[in-house]
């Protein structure tokens, strides 16, 4: 077994988070190769040469590679199942089924949420990134629609979705962190949900990487 993660030299990919913090739940050893998406690298012929989709996250698990955040999860979760590596989704096929739907929806939805909060607002000072407006119509009725689910999904007292953490947790974290740190009000509750899961271990170490100077991403 070598595993190793690719993702953005710039530590900020809502994307690549939970693949880092699902590979550090499970214990597994990995090496982690950042790529200039600033520069086109993902793009080069000898990135693209190598993964399907020339996207980051990609993970090298000896000489198979995988590409899209929640298929990878998925595939650790099978290739390195338990009891030997915790779990990282809910093992009961309905809980796993809610787990799976939470973090779909998390990708296809609140686009307007993703494009005026963008996540360098979540891992960088926000002197060091482009200034953000005020909530779009679109963005008020999406945070709406964020917030009518996270009350119902967090249960009351609970650090976590499903009575144990699941990378679900982190996922709809990351989605609102992108309000937290930008000042926006959300319930008390889902605070203390989002901000709880932002104190776990992997997700710190995650935050904590060194970044260099915000750049954007090469169109």
């Amino acid at each position: 077994m070598a595993l190793t993660l690719y993702g953005s030299d710039n530590w900020n990919s809502p994307y690549v988070l939970p693949v880092f913090v699902a590979l550090r739940e499970k214990n597994l050893p990995f090496e982690v190769k950042t790529v200039a998406l600033d520069e086109g690298e993902h793009r080069s012929p000898a990135f693209a040469s190598r993964f399907l989709t020339s996207r980051v996250p990609t993970l090298l698990d000896d000489d198979f590679a995988l590409s899209e955040s929640s298929a990878i999860v998925e595939y650790l979760e099978d290739a390195y199942p338990a009891p030997k590596h915790p779990r990282v989704l809910p093992a009961e096929p309905h809980v796993r089924a809610r787990a799976r739907q939470v973090m779909a929806w998390i990708r296809s939805d609140f686009m307007a949420i993703r494009e005026e909060r963008s996540s360098e607002l979540v891992f960088y000072p926000h002197d060091q990134v482009p200034p953000f407006k005020p909530l779009s119509s679109d963005a008020l009725r999406a945070v709406d629609k964020l917030m009518t689910a996270a009350e119902s999904l967090i249960p009351t007292g609970s650090g976590s979705l499903f009575g144990a953490w699941c990378v679900a947790d982190t996922d709809l974290a990351m989605m609102l962190q992108r309000l937290i740190k930008t000042g926006h009000a959300v319930p008390a509750r889902v605070r203390v949900y989002a901000d709880g899961q932002w104190e776990r271990p992997a997700v710190k170490e995650f935050l904590g990487k060194k970044r260099p100077a915000f750049r954007p991403v090469a169109p």
